[in-house]
């Protein structure tokens, strides 16, 4: 089969591997019809943060069940599925107690272990969420990112009603953009440093924007007065800068929940500190997507926006290819954010 291959030092190349097996009886074969490049891949391939190489990365994929293990009796042949990459002990505490995420002894599918950038891969039957007959293939690819909004609006006890400031409008951002609006938020503005972002993001749910680029916080923040009571703030960019501009720019006893991933040390000033004090703010950490009972709420309810047709991944889409085309595209990003979301299109082959 063709498998994406990433090697130590950022190489990326199209090999042929051999087409994995069933080894367990709750083992699932399913053939790869998308399987889309996360962020937190690009360290992994330009950044040598793989646990090992080479390595073949995807944990946003969707497909179609081959084969099933003896155990399995809830999937047959043909039935499509999307992946769940966590895979939990749900044996320790933090299992027990439904803090799936915090398990010590997980595996994860595309990290920990070889994933969905290749024709075929083998998984648990727990790392399979069947998709409902009106889900397509393509929106099963984007069943894991958006959850990860989703279990973020979940932690902060839901949208409805609210003011919500989501801050970096990649992709986690505009659907949770898209998510928020159509859940029920008040508002919803967007604030990023690309214009194009900005523009994507209003046309597609946010009712305001800022580029902070151009706008410091004390202007968003006086611009946004009529909007800061009630706020939820979901931080996705992932930097110290747009951190401390979630505080500096709350309102009121606003909740912060904070879901993109640091890669450099974060230092607040005592001014910006002194506002998660004064205001009464709210900190909410959010790390991936999964709650009880298994895999979560967040995954039907990502399939339910997708059914009620909530959801518009087309504008999200950078580059669908073949493998040869998609490793092309992703040894182009030389370490480099996404402009948008580069997937493998394997229906073709």
């Amino acid at each position: 089969m063709q498998s994406v291959v990433v090697h130590q030092g950022g190489s990326i190349t199209v090999e042929e591997r051999e087409k994995p097996m069933l080894s367990a009886p709750d083992d699932v074969l399913v053939r790869v019809a998308y399987s889309g490049l996360c962020g937190s891949d690009i360290p992994r391939i330009f950044a040598n943060a793989s646990h090992y190489y080479p390595i073949t990365l995807g944990h946003e994929f969707s497909g179609y069940v081959v084969s099933a293990g003896d155990e399995v009796h809830d999937l047959q042949e043909g039935d499509a599925v999307a992946c769940v990459p966590l895979l939990p002990c749900f044996h320790c505490e933090e299992c027990k107690k439904e803090a799936y995420s915090q398990c010590k002894h997980y595996q994860f599918i595309g990290s920990r272990r070889d994933g969905g950038h290749a024709e075929y891969v083998v998984a648990s039957r727990k790392n399979l969420f069947r998709l409902p007959e009106n889900a397509s293939l393509l929106q099963g690819a984007f069943l894991e990112p958006i959850t990860v909004g989703l279990h973020a609006l979940k932690l902060a006890g839901g949208c409805e009603g609210k003011e919500v400031v989501v801050i970096g409008a990649g992709t986690i951002g505009q659907l949770i953009i898209q998510a928020a609006s159509a859940l029920g938020a008040k508002s919803v503005t967007a604030i990023d440093i690309n214009p194009q972002r900005l523009d994507l993001a209003l046309s597609s749910g946010a009712s305001h924007s800022f580029n902070s680029a151009q706008l410091n916080a004390d202007e968003i923040r006086h611009q946004s007065q009529e909007r800061r009571f009630n706020q939820l703030i979901i931080e996705t960019a992932g930097t110290p800068q747009t951190v401390a501009l979630a505080l500096d720019i709350a309102g009121p006893k606003a909740q912060i929940a904070l879901v993109g991933t640091l890669h450099k040390d974060l230092t607040l000033n005592v001014a910006t500190f002194s506002h998660i004090l004064r205001k009464e703010l709210t900190l909410l950490g959010s790390w991936m997507n999964y709650s009880a009972p298994w895999p979560g709420s967040e995954w039907q309810q990502a399939t339910q926006l997708f059914a009620e047709q909530k959801i518009n991944l087309t504008p999200l889409i950078g580059c669908l290819g073949d493998a040869q085309e998609f490793a092309n595209e992703v040894a182009a990003l030389k370490g480099k954010p996404m402009a948008g979301k580069i997937l493998l299109d394997l229906t073709r082959s």
